[in-house]
């Protein structure tokens, strides 16, 4: 992350959360300034450090990195939210199909993946329900992210039992996010933490994106005719037809098979 961002954040936060303001204490000395917050919050977000890990270095003690960490996550979801983690509009989608074309995948958005975020401090009673064959309770993160890898969409809360199958099937539709264990205990609040983690992630994306770059000359592509259909059930219908065609063995067979056959004759005599 660059300073000029980091800096950004750091101001806006504070705008938005008067927690984060610098104030003074009874005697009238300075308490302790948005920067140290801050910057605590991300010593923990990026490198898995303890709470009290920060306090020969910041000088600022384990319950007040704690509380700046929910209320740091809690602002930068309700402020950056609407932004960084829209739904792909139509003209999104079809650039990311053109893009797919152009690179020899038809019909790619982007990249799915699920993720295991080992969780410590985890309520005695779920720790079966959340435990994985090796005994660690963690949360899935699902992600797809597009070829620059913004994330576009995500999905986390989903019991570390589970497989990536049942992930997919389950939620509504990589990693250096937050490292290390989780160490709360409320999933509101890991979910918080999460998602301002995914958010930051595309904020770097979109703040050291080279403009350009050769793959920006197709960046925008003519916006498609998409019929809007109002009808709630015409809706759900069309989306079981689809998920039956997803889970077609014999389609997907025929797909892989097609897939092959024109990247083998697109590349075999090509000069690269």
């Amino acid at each position: 992350m660059l300073r000029s961002l980091f800096l950004r954040i750091v101001d806006v936060v504070k705008d938005h959360d008067y927690y984060f303001q610098q104030q003074s204490d009874g005697l009238g000395r300075m308490r302790l300034s948005p920067l140290q917050k801050v910057t605590a919050i991300f010593c923990m977000l990026a490198y898995g450090l303890p709470a009290d890990a920060t306090d020969e270095y910041i000088k600022i003690s384990e319950s007040t990195v704690i509380g700046s960490m929910t209320k740091f996550c809690r602002a930068m979801v309700e402020i950056f939210a609407e932004r960084y983690l829209r739904t792909p509009n139509a003209n999104n989608i079809a650039r990311l199909l053109y893009i797919g074309k152009k690179r020899g995948f038809l019909g790619m958005l982007g990249s799915l993946d699920c993720m295991h975020w080992k969780w410590k401090n985890y309520p005695t009673a779920w720790s079966g329900q959340y435990a994985r064959r090796n005994g660690s309770p963690t949360i899935i993160l699902e992600a797809v992210a597009a070829y620059d890898l913004w994330i576009c969409h995500a999905y986390f809360g989903m019991p570390g039992t589970n497989n990536d199958i049942n992930v997919l099937e389950s939620s509504n539709l990589f990693s250096y996010l937050a490292q290390g264990s989780a160490r709360f205990w409320k999933k509101h609040a890991l979910h918080d933490i999460m998602t301002a983690c995914i958010i930051m992630h595309n904020m770097i994306i979109e703040d050291k994106r080279d403009l350009c770059a050769p793959i920006q000359e197709v960046r925008e592509a003519p916006t498609p005719e998409v019929d809007t259909v109002a009808d709630k059930t015409t809706r759900f219908n069309q989306f079981i037809a689809r998920y039956r065609q997803i889970k077609d063995k014999d389609a997907h067979i025929s797909l892989r098979n097609a897939l092959i056959d024109r990247l083998w004759e697109e590349y075999t005599n090509s000069e690269s």
